[in-house]
């Protein structure tokens, strides 16, 4: 059957809407948002329960975050973890990082995500250096995507066996489709052919890269 631009809207209409269920903060989190002067970007429903589910799989004590934008996918994923885990979320921008501060005090989770201010290489390479090697259960990257080979460079000591990295936009973004050469691209070859990692990424949305390390 070939997948015409119909059938994947229908295929994404369908997949949020029986697997997008959101409690009532989550489903007027964007909103908000929007109206507070926040770009309206953030995975959608189905991907953040994906995102948790994910999360859950894995020891859930600790997971790092590239891009936190208005704090929806820091409440799915820290919703992942383990009563004791905790999130360490990155964020540029403050007004940004202030509006996800309250949503994940709304979310009564803010005692376990911590938010660090800077941009994603930086805040990385000091946490390189802050943290143990293989200290960190899940690493999801949905930030600059020309900088997506960076972060997994810099953060791969990090990631623990067993461990995931997840990524989101691999397949494109709203602006469009993915290129060779781009940065997604070369983030994906690079961690497909990673021997410590096997990964994949299912199209869902614009593509979420599920990679889990092997050693």
């Amino acid at each position: 059957m070939t997948m015409t631009p119909q059938r994947w809207d229908f295929l994404e209409s369908y997949s949020r809407e029986v697997f997008g269920d959101e409690d009532d903060h989550l489903a007027g989190l964007m909103n908000e948002a929007v109206a507070a002067g926040i770009p309206d970007i953030a995975v959608s429903a189905d991907v953040g329960r994906l995102l948790k589910i994910l999360t859950s799989m894995t020891r859930g004590l600790l997971a790092v975050e590239v891009g936190t934008l208005a704090g929806y996918s820091g409440i799915w994923i820290t919703r992942g973890l383990r009563p004791d885990g905790r999130l360490i979320t990155i964020e540029p921008e403050p007004r940004h990082a202030a509006f996800a501060r309250e949503q994940f005090e709304r979310a009564g989770i803010a005692d376990r995500v911590e938010i660090r201010p800077g941009n994603g290489i930086e805040v990385l390479t000091a946490l390189a250096t802050e943290l143990e090697p293989g200290t960190v259960d899940m690493l999801l990257l949905d930030a600059l995507k020309h900088e997506y080979p960076d972060y997994f460079r810099i953060a791969r000591p990090l990631i623990a066996a067993g461990g995931l990295v997840l990524a989101d936009n691999v397949y494109g973004t709203s602006s469009g489709w993915i290129d060779q050469g781009h940065g997604t691209d070369v983030f994906n070859r690079l961690i497909s052919a990673d021997p410590g990692f096997e990964a994949v990424a299912v199209p869902l949305r614009q593509g979420v890269l599920i990679a889990r390390r092997l050693s």
